[in-house]
């Protein structure tokens, strides 16, 4: 089996739009046979969504696949689901809601991402968890329902906030899990601004609440893994929550959907070694991508992701905010600084990871590698 190159897109033809809400939709994708092996998917991962824009740039949106993942030892997916939430004023969300159709062609990035997790290395009867807030259930539908399938021995408990009921996505789709997995699947449904007839009062999921909600809901210490997705604010307290219950950093996996409200909260971060390059010193940027090198000057104020596209314009990326890690490449030699990084996880940037689109050299030479 042929590796899919890194950032390569292929036409797929929409097979369904369906609405899931007021503001979300959910687009199904068929798969050709002759493209299913490079759309094969671990669990949790996205996909990048490219339209090209009249006399401008061309937009690029990542969407997770909510669609359980293909098993290790049969084919590749003949059709893939992403769940797509309207964002005021967002291009790409838009054209998703008001004009695609069945039939229309989408160019679609190969699946890519690490919050995932692979049923095949859980331990035996192991028990994981989830956060999730608003579209943040969108991979975690996708882990959980493969987990569940794949392994008659584990669990797993979802903890989901949103608005209101009128705008929680899925609801068929993790009412199906219930209804398949009652013994294995534990939903626990929290709305912030809505009372619901059962369940837990309405509210929002902060790091106080969590902290005492948890540990009434199942045995924290004992869970192999907790994903935490969705808003920023969320998601870090959730994180926040989990450790001062004692749960080590290495089971908590994190992917932030919204970073609008974390902007101010992200500091710059150096990352390699080696002197810092002086004033007005040149830098150069070599890059390895799907087995090919080069090396290119990178003009004051740019990025190594913005230096590279001059160049190789096949180089992976998608929001180029520092959320989704496409980007992600590993720092051979050289240092660099991050501006935002809300996608890579402190293991991988100790690893000496980082992201190419908010990275910039702080040493005359620079080498990142793409295919580790």
């Amino acid at each position: 089996m042929t590796a899919a190159r890194h950032g390569a897109f292929h036409p797929l033809t929409v097979m369904e739009v369906e609405r899931l809400t007021d503001d979300s939709v959910a687009l199904t994708l068929r798969v050709p046979p002759e493209l299913r092996e490079e759309y094969r998917h671990a669990p949790g991962q996205h996909l990048t969504l490219r339209r090209g824009a009249a006399g401008g740039p061309e937009v690029r949106r990542t969407y997770s696949i909510c669609s359980a993942a293909p098993a290790a030892d049969g084919p590749g997916p003949g059709w893939l689901r992403v769940g797509v939430r309207l964002v005021e004023g967002g291009e790409f969300s838009t054209y998703a809601h008001k004009e695609i159709a069945a039939g229309d062609v989408l160019d679609v990035m190969v699946p890519a991402g690490r919050f995932v997790l692979d049923p095949a290395a859980a331990p035996a009867c192991a028990h994981y968890a989830a956060v999730v807030g608003g579209s943040g259930i969108t991979p975690v539908l996708s882990i959980a329902s493969t987990l569940l399938a794949a392994r008659p021995d584990a669990r797993f408990c979802l903890v989901r906030s949103d608005r209101t009921a009128a705008s929680t996505m899925f609801l068929d789709e993790v009412a199906d899990l219930k209804d398949r997995y009652p013994e294995r699947f534990q939903l626990v449904t929290v709305l912030s601004r809505e009372e619901q007839e059962a369940g837990l009062p309405s509210g929002r999921l902060d790091e106080e609440r969590l902290t005492g909600l948890l540990p009434a809901l199942l045995p924290v210490g004992e869970v192999a893994g907790w994903f935490l997705c969705g808003p920023y604010g969320l998601v870090q307290g959730a994180g926040r929550a989990l450790r001062a219950l004692g749960v080590v950093r290495t089971r908590i996996h994190e992917e932030i959907f919204h970073v609008e409200d974390a902007a101010a909260t992200a500091a710059p971060a150096s990352v390699g070694a080696g002197a810092p390059a002086g004033p007005g010193a040149l830098s150069r940027v070599t890059a390895r991508l799907d087995g090919r090198s080069g090396t290119w000057p990178v003009q004051e104020g740019e990025s190594l992701l913005d230096a590279v596209l001059r160049n190789r314009a096949d180089a992976p990326y998608a929001c180029k905010g520092g959320v989704c890690g496409t980007c992600r490449a590993f720092l051979v030699t050289g240092e660099v600084r991050m501006d935002r990084n809300f996608a890579l996880e402190d293991e991988e940037t100790e690893a000496g990871f980082v992201l190419a689109c908010q990275s910039h050299p702080m040493t005359e030479e620079v080498e990142i590698d793409f295919d580790r």
